[in-house]
């Protein structure tokens, strides 16, 4: 029972040990090379898009809360901005509006 174990064991490790030597020497070669420069710059785009979405959400709050400000202490909202108040209001229809 004992040789039964450690013959499976044994070719348990080697299955396995057999697997990751594969997959390391497909890694090497310029097929694998290449893939894994994609994946790095695939991964790398999508970081900085996503670091522009939240640089870009950041100054639109930023900008938001600064109108807001700027309208309080001033008594009057701010000409052209689109979170003013006077600019919601005063907004010509537009041909595609419906009401």
């Amino acid at each position: 029972m004992k040789r039964l174990f450690w013959l499976g064991l044994g070719v348990a490790t080697g299955v396995v040990l057999t697997r990751k030597a594969a997959q390391a020497a497909q890694r090497l070669t310029p097929a694998g090379v290449g893939e894994q420069v994609g994946d790095g710059l695939r991964e790398l785009a999508s970081a900085i898009g996503a670091f522009g979405a939240e640089v870009r959400a950041g100054m639109s709050e930023r900008e938001h809360e600064l109108t807001d400000f700027v309208e309080q202490r001033t008594g009057q909202p701010l000409p052209g901005m689109p979170g003013s108040a006077r600019s919601a209001t005063a907004r010509a229809p537009r041909a595609g509006d419906r009401g």
